[in-house]
């Protein structure tokens, strides 16, 4: 149900993306990397249809995925210039990032704290002191729940691990609650879901928490019943994720990937239902940081 509600949101995004808003070709570019995410993480599924597109839309270039530990990781192979274009959530763009500029906005994630269906633990402040998984070093959610401890004074024992090694450790026992920042449904909480039985904790109050110190980059939200085998609807907050690339990438080459994402989102959703988010009208909201020069020129000729 949810895979199919997506794709007929997916099918209204392109709808308004309509014909003649792709990109015309760009001059020969001879390689792309694209950064990505972790295993058992959606930035990596994702990216990985969205370079499948890119190598029909850019037939002379080289292009690649790079697996990554996320988020902050992206920032900076990006800054090094050993990445041109990367997935990041929009809280981990330090302000005025020098060299890198904004293509779009693609979807939203969601905060999941995850908790085996018996544990004790009721709420965030219940984690005092438990072993918590804050996922990969480097990634968004990492960068988010060390903010949302800082904010709240819930000090827990907090370990790096990607989604896929928390799910196992949770599994086994070794971990007590895994935080993700990520869409729905992500690959590892869906195959975990499904091996053994998951409750979410609401972070209704720490949404708030977070929404108030940093408004229009956190947002409260209810994680849908839907996603997820046997776990409830639960409130918690999203963070958007953008697609960033460094200032020195040819505009052409910018615009033709932005109007890849765009004209091309049916297929996306297809493999990620997550993608059915990318709508051309929201595609501009990228809160602080200024779009790519080929970005806003390709927007400006959508008439946006």
């Amino acid at each position: 149900m949810l895979r199919g509600a997506l794709g007929a949101a997916a099918a209204g995004a392109l709808a308004s993306a309509a014909p003649g808003c792709s990109a015309p070709a760009p001059a020969p570019y001879p390689r792309l990397v694209l950064a990505t995410g972790p295993p058992g993480a959606v930035y990596r599924e994702i990216g990985a249809a969205l370079a499948e597109e890119l190598r029909a839309a850019l037939p002379d270039t080289e292009v690649e995925v790079r697996g990554t530990r996320a988020s902050t990781d992206n920032m900076r192979l990006l800054d090094e210039g050993a990445v041109q274009t990367a997935m990041v959530s929009l809280d981990s763009v330090p302000g005025g990032a020098g060299g890198t500029a904004a293509l779009c906005r693609l979807y939203d994630s969601y905060l999941h704290l995850v908790v085996p269906a018996g544990s004790g633990v009721e709420e965030l402040a219940d984690l005092e002191g438990r072993r918590v998984s804050f996922g990969a070093a480097d990634s968004g959610t990492e960068y988010t729940v060390r903010r949302l401890s800082a904010l709240t004074g819930v000090r827990m024992d907090g370990i790096l691990l990607n989604q896929a090694e928390s799910a196992r450790l949770m599994e086994d026992g070794e971990i007590e609650a895994m935080f993700s920042l990520t869409g729905i449904p992500t690959p590892a909480i869906t195959g975990l879901a499904g091996r053994m039985r998951l409750r979410a904790v609401d972070l209704g109050g720490a949404a708030d928490l977070l929404a108030g110190d940093e408004p229009g980059v956190y947002l409260p939200a209810t994680l849908p019943a839907s996603g997820y085998e046997g776990v409830a609807a639960t409130p918690t907050l999203t963070v958007p994720n953008i697609l960033l690339a460094r200032t020195d990438l040819p505009d052409d080459v910018a615009a033709a990937v932005t109007a890849t994402v765009f004209t091309r989102s049916a297929e996306l959703a297809a493999r990620r239902p997550e993608a059915a988010q990318i709508n051309i009208r929201t595609g501009i909201a990228t809160g602080e940081v200024p779009l790519h020069p080929g970005a806003r020129r390709w927007f400006r000729e959508q008439k946006l």
